[in-house]
């Protein structure tokens, strides 16, 4: 029995101590003020975007990192998907260069040594790419808040990206509010 490729949307964000700022609610007159400390210090997080090869299951891997990901960070973010998705794994990504094996790179290695892992490219389209989206709803529970260090900002982001984890339901939403054709159905 043949069974089909687990496919994963991935790509990297990053999550800054300065706080994203969203609209929210206040008595009337009552502008809500916040302070925080202008620190560009952030969290870099590498994830996909995983559908099970019968297309019934999704899931979100990442790992965060504390500096800018790179070609190791991408090489081990790899891995790990090796390790937890079984069977042919197809990672669909944008065309930055970090994803790009050059051809005595680890990454390229990675490739030949695990023939069923397959990286394929996205134009550079952020709307085409689901985990857009599920970057966009683990910093919604972060807005117009400001932690002090990145420890906190780090347990924050855990707690977020793990809500977001147990849900198909807004994992399926990330897929389908994506300008992908329909394919979930």
């Amino acid at each position: 029995m043949r069974l089909g490729a687990h496919i994963v949307f991935a790509d990297e964000s990053g999550f800054m101590l300065i706080p994203t700022v969203r609209r929210t609610w206040a008595p009337v007159g009552q502008t809500p003020i916040m302070r925080h400390r202008y620190n560009h210090a952030r969290i870099s997080v590498i994830g996909g975007l995983a559908i099970s090869p019968k297309r019934r299951r999704l899931s979100l891997y990442f790992r965060l990192h504390p500096k800018n990901i790179s070609h190791q960070e991408v090489y081990d973010f790899l891995w790990y998907l090796l390790k937890h998705l079984h069977g042919p794994v197809i990672v669909i990504w944008d065309g930055a260069s970090i994803h790009t094996p050059s051809p005595n790179s680890d990454l390229a290695a990675l490739c030949a040594r695990y023939p069923h892992l397959h990286l394929k490219r996205l134009p550079a389209t952020p709307q085409l790419n689901p985990i857009e989206a599920a970057w966009h709803h683990a910093k919604h529970p972060l807005a117009n808040g400001g932690p002090d260090n990145l420890q906190q900002l780090g347990v924050d982001l855990l707690k977020s990206l793990h809500q977001l984890r147990r849900s198909q339901r807004n994992l399926r939403g990330c897929i389908s509010q994506s300008e992908l054709p329909p394919f979930l159905l």
